[in-house]
Formats: structure tokens, C-alpha cells, sequence
């Protein structure tokens, strides 16, 4: 089968995602509620019993909304860092003690044959990190919620064959728009959100002949819209001298309200 993903749900106002190689069943994240998540995994023809572990990227609400009842409804092992599972505890609530499990940041742990990797990034959270998933040679990279690309993200990532990617606010729609100076000054600091032009930069630094697709993730509905996500982040590649052709590589859609198909990573 090889190793295959859906981004179930994708935004501001929660975020989860489906990786799987046919072998195990892992899902990034659980910011909707256990009865939303259930109704996302089946539009997708997954059961939460199918399920081997809940990996979560920070404490969040938008990424931890149900992660306790899911767990409890499924019995499912949780996997965080410390820092992480120290700053969600009372929000994520009892968990059993053998389902509290610890992954570090930077550390490489093997489900089956499908094998995860951790990353720091930069974002106003505990510890937040992103993660790879190798099954093979195959390689998919789900990195959102960052302020800005460290070296550290940008080599963990740029070997990618598929990488979701945050392309999260149009920058002059952010500033135009009803939130409190506050709040945007947050998303637009360095422990904020990428920018649809920070995304193009990052792209363009990072793009070579095996990454075949990005899926542009966590879009504001205040301020961003796909088609507006995908022509910033062309345009900001292209006057960095990054040209390609769509037979080449393609930007994809995630969406606030559903789930992509499935995508198969060696399907390039």
C-alpha cells in the first residue's frame, strides 16, 4: 500500500490528520470534538479502532480539543513530549497511565514499519514539533504552526516527497482585519504562523526534483483563502527564481470543513 495520509481537517479552528502505510495507523493531532472526529475518520473509511496512537504536535486547543476523549473512547496510547504533557494535562484530563507515553523532541521511534520522527519548531506553545514519517524510502513532512523556518526545520523537511506545509494568513489581510493589534502581532512574530509569502520563501530555499506536492495547511477563514494561498505562494517562489511547471509539482488544498482524499506518497 505504502505510506499514505488525509489531512481530516485543517485551520484555525482545529486541526487533525490520518498517516498510514497499510501496517499502522497514526493520527496527528485531535482539535475537534471525539463526536467531529469520528464523523471526519469516516468520511475517510477509518474506524478510531483502527487506530494505533494519537501523536500531538503541541497543547493548543485547536490541536487538542478532543485528544482525551478520543483516547478514552478508543483506548489510545498518546504520544508528547514532557514539556507538551505537562502544559495540556488538565485540559487533555485522566488518561490511563499506560497510554501516557513520552516522545521526545528530536527523537525516532518505529511503529511497525512506519517510522516517525520529531522536530522542534517555533511557535508560542511548551515544546511544539513537527513531525516525519518514513516507510521505506517514501518520506511525508507535517509541519505547521511555526513562526519562522529554522535551519533545523528547513533540513528536516527539504528531502521531503510530500510535505504539508502551513501557509496560514495573508499578511495586508491580517493587518486590515478586525483582530486586536495583540493578537497579529503574535500570529506575525517569529512564534506566531507562516505568512502565504514566508511559506513561497521557504519553498523556494527547499525545492528540488523529489518534492512533488505541498499541501498548503492552516489557513485563517479571517485572513486567507486557498486560491489566494496557493497564487502568493507561486508568486513568492517565482521572484525568488523558483519556476516549475504543474506536471512537476503541484500546491494542494487542505480544508476548515473536511478531509482530502487520501494521497499516497510514492504515487509521484
Amino acid at each position: 500500500m505504502g505510506l499514505r495520509f488525509s489531512v481530516l481537517s485543517s485551520g484555525s479552528t482545529g486541526n487533525a490528520t490520518l498517516v498510514a502505510n497499510g501496517e499502522t495507523t497514526l493520527m496527528i493531532d485531535a482539535g475537534f470534538s471525539a463526536k467531529r472526529i469520528d464523523e471526519l475518520l469516516l468520511e475517510r473509511g477509518v474506524s478510531g479502532e483502527e487506530i494505533q496512537g494519537i501523536l500531538v504536535t503541541h497543547e493548543h486547543s485547536d490541536h487538542i480539543k478532543g485528544l482525551g476523549a478520543v483516547a478514552r473512547k478508543y483506548n489510545l496510547p498518546i504520544y508528547a513530549n514532557e514539556k507538551t504533557w505537562e502544559a495540556m494535562e488538565k485540559a487533555v484530563g485522566k488518561i490511563a497511565e499506560e497510554n501516557r507515553r513520552i516522545l521526545g523532541t528530536g527523537e525516532t521511534r518505529d511503529f511497525g514499519s512506519l517510522r516517525v520522527e520529531s522536530f522542534g519548531i517555533s511557535h508560542d506553545a511548551a515544546e511544539p514539533v513537527a513531525y516525519c514519517f518514513y516507510d521505506g524510502k517514501q518520506k511525508l513532512s507535517v509541519c505547521t504552526d511555526l513562526g519562522y523556518a529554522s535551519d533545523k526545520v528547513k533540513m528536516s523537511i527539504a528531502d521531503s516527497d510530500v510535505i504539508v506545509l502551513e501557509a496560514n494568513h495573508d499578511i495586508e489581510m491580517l493587518r486590515m482585519g478586525r483582530y486586536p493589534w495583540n493578537i497579529k502581532r503574535r500570529i506575525l512574530g517569529d512564534m506566531g504562523h507562516l505568512s502565504n509569502e514566508a511559506t513561497g520563501e521557504l519553498m523556494s530555499e527547499i525545492l528540488s526534483g523529489r518534492i512533488k506536492r505541498i499541501y498548503l495547511a492552516h489557513l485563517s477563514r479571517e485572513h486567507n483563502i486557498p486560491d489566494l494561498a496557493r497564487m502568493s505562494v507561486r508568486g513568492a517562489m517565482e521572484d525568488r527564481g523558483c519556476f516549475y511547471k504543474d506536471s512537476e509539482f503541484k500546491l494542494c488544498d487542505t480544508y476548515f470543513d473536511r478531509p482530502t482524499p487520501w494521497d499516497t506518497v510514492a504515487d509521484l
